[in-house]
């Protein structure tokens, strides 16, 4: 079976055979002699020509009507098994048109000093055929004298893209075609225009043109391709565009490439689900140390022009630019980029680029600002209103008070006027947090929570301390934790508030383990789960012998789950054991004081001992001492303050 790519193929090949042959066009007194005088012009010996006789001699009577032998000559093809192109009966070969360019097939004519000359081209993608008719019209346009009407058959039928001599012409080089060229457009293009060759001429050959356009002093931008399509099919009287010059070019000038929004007053709005946040405005530009804040696009050379005439256009050079930088940006020793030293915001300032370790909101965070993100230090002059957000890699510090919104940094967080989340708030600081109160918020610090005026209603964790230290440094309801020390004036309300206050173990850890043991139980019910449905279709075997694929499938499945599940809860399970184990190896003790009130209603956990508090206490501390709290005599805070906030 073959198809049609295959059948284009093969045709093609041959197509290409026939092209890459030499044809001879000879003659001989007999056939032997025309053959000997083929293998002489074509330089092979008889066994490896083909030959196709165009007229056939005869001897006459007596010399008289005597008619030489006429063939045309060409190599043999190399021997090869011949390609079977056998079509199956229920093949159906479809044409459904060309497949690129339709091109009708042409027949062209050159007059040379050794004769005229036919060549006829096939035909492309479904165009029309030269007919012997059409060879006959173009020959006799451009030649009124006797032609071999058997070898402009032969090429016509052939139609293999080669000239062919079909007649003979006197050739009279005073009568050859006439060659003029223009100079135009200050030397930068050159026309030629040929006269057509009179009785006896020739048409130019391709070395001619050539030598005749250097001789008028064409000697740059020659157009070869035209000149060559000119020579196989003239075209006189006709101004032909056979060079052009090169107009010069200067270099492009040397330009900085900024990889951050150079222009502040660009905003870009992200949308979520189909709506535009108007607080991620992204205002801040942020950038790591180390990270590419600009290139330079060096400046390119010139490249001159030249005329036809070979006059070289001079043109200039690109100007060169320098990456202009200034605090914590480093530039390469070649000078064609610029990185940050630090992490920070990146802005230009004074023409230069610098990286800044602080971004200064003047105002409030808003709408008009966006959530901030920053790799450095925050300071909003301002308030954080409800519902935005501030993060920061160094530290937040707000002038003025927080709303219900989420403050994150990895430093300190410090609130000059206080916060007070509406219980939908969250700040989280990487080490202390400073606030003038706390109110219905749930703050989680790394080292630190100092307050001046109070806790009130709040959810606060501290990795070491607690410390309430001014006139109204009261904890009242919520809960609060810390690793070492909860200490303030007093805990508590009149009203009997509960408030619960824990000490003497890690917070933080001990709120993990509380998630890993929800979670193994989650685990532990999936898994029974699990083992009753593998136990179901266990039953099924065992009474049928044998299960139906699907179900099959689904104890594979349930069994893969299972898998899954039990090295989950083993991974757990030994997370839960290391918490416990460095729980119980903390040597923290604990200590809850209060320089002056402790009131009825609070709650005090010191290590694993608790103790409801149900009388009024003044001025006490409460430790731990065998697995008992102790109410002690109150003891203050050892802890520097001055130094905490300093680092």
């Amino acid at each position: 079976m073959v198809g049609m790519d295959r059948l284009k193929e093969y045709m093609q090949r041959q197509y290409s055979e026939d092209q890459q042959r030499s044809f001879v066009h000879v003659g001989g007194d007999t056939l032997e002699d025309a053959l000997n005088a083929a293998a002489i012009e074509l330089s092979l010996p008889l066994k490896r020509i083909e030959y196709e006789i165009l007229e056939k001699g005869t001897k006459g009577v007596l010399g008289v009507g005597k008619r030489p032998y006429s063939i045309l000559a060409y190599p043999a093809a190399p021997e090869q098994e011949p390609e079977s192109l056998e079509l199956s009966g229920d093949e159906d070969l479809e044409l459904d048109g060309p497949a690129g360019k339709q091109r009708d097939g042409e027949a062209l004519v050159r007059r040379t000093p050794h004769g005229v000359l036919l060549k006829v081209t096939q035909p492309e993608g479904g165009g029309r055929a030269v007919t012997e008719s059409d060879a006959l019209e173009v020959l006799q346009r451009r030649f009124d004298g006797s032609y071999d009407a058997a070898t402009v058959a032969k090429v016509v039928k052939r139609a293999d893209g080669e000239f062919v001599k079909v007649a003979e012409m006197q050739h009279d080089p005073s009568n050859d075609a006439m060659l003029t060229v223009n100079i135009v457009e200050l030397d930068m293009k050159a026309l030629l225009v040929a006269t057509p060759p009179g009785t006896g001429g020739a048409d130019p050959e391709y070395e001619a043109i050539i030598g005749f356009l250097k001789a008028n002093g064409v000697v740059e931008g020659i157009k070869t391709e035209a000149i060559e399509r000119f020579v196989e099919k003239p075209e006189y009287n006709e101004p032909l565009l056979v060079a052009e010059g090169r107009k010069p070019r200067n270099g492009a000038d040397a330009r900085i490439v900024y990889e951050f929004e150079t222009d502040s007053t660009r905003i870009k709005l992200k949308e979520s689900e189909g709506r535009v946040d108007f607080k991620d405005l992204n205002i801040v530009q942020n950038v790591v140390a180390g990270q590419v804040v600009a290139r330079k696009i060096p400046a390119e050379p010139a490249e001159p022009g030249v005329t036809v005439t070979g006059k070289v256009l001079p043109a200039e050079d690109g100007k060169d630019a320098a990456i202009q930088i200034g605090k914590n940006v480093k530039l390469s020793e070649d000078g064609r980029t610029a990185t940050a030293e630090i992490n920070g915001q990146v802005v230009i300032a004074a023409g230069k680029i610098n990286v800044e370790p602080v971004y200064v909101v003047n105002g409030n965070v808003s709408l008009k600002t966006g959530n901030i993100l920053f790799l450095g230090t925050v300071v909003v002059k301002g308030h954080v209103e409800d519902g935005f957000d501030v993060k920061a890699s160094g530290n937040i510090e707000v002038m003025g008070g927080v709303g219900k919104s989420n403050l994150d940094a990895e430093g300190d967080i410090i609130v000059h006027q206080g916060i007070g989340a509406k219980n939908e708030g969250k700040v989280r600081a990487g080490r202390n947090v400073w606030s003038k109160f706390i109110e219905n918020a749930e703050v989680i610090s790394g080292d630190l929570v100092v307050v001046s005026d109070g806790i009130m209603n709040s959810h606060v964790v501290a990795q070491r301390k607690v410390i309430c230290k001014g006139k109204r440094a009261s904890i009242v309801g919520g809960a609060v934790r810390a690793a070492e020390e909860i200490n303030a004036k007093s805990l508590g309300a009149v009203a009997g508030t509960e408030t619960i206050l824990e000490v003497g173990y890690d917070p933080t850890s001990k709120e993990r383990l509380a998630a890993l043991e929800q979670e193994r139980a989650e685990y532990q019910k999936k898994l029974e789960e699990l083992q009753r449905n593998l136990n179901t279709l266990e039953n099924m075997r065992r009474q049928r012998k044998k299960l139906t694929k699907e179900k099959i499938e689904s104890y594979k499945r349930l069994m893969k789950s299972k898998e899954q599940l039990t090295a989950e809860t083993r991974r757990v399970a030994k997370e839960i054991q290391e918490i416990q184990e460095y729980l119980s190896e903390l040597s923290t003790s604990g200590r809850i004081s209060a320089s002056a009130t402790v009131f009825p209603g609070v709650k005090v956990y010191v290590k694993d001992a608790p103790l409801a508090v149900k009388n009024e206490f003044k001025a006490v501390s409460f430790v731990a001492e065998n697995d008992v709290v102790k109410v002690t005599k109150y003891q203050e805070s050892d802890e520097d303050l001055a130094s905490a906030r300093k680092a």
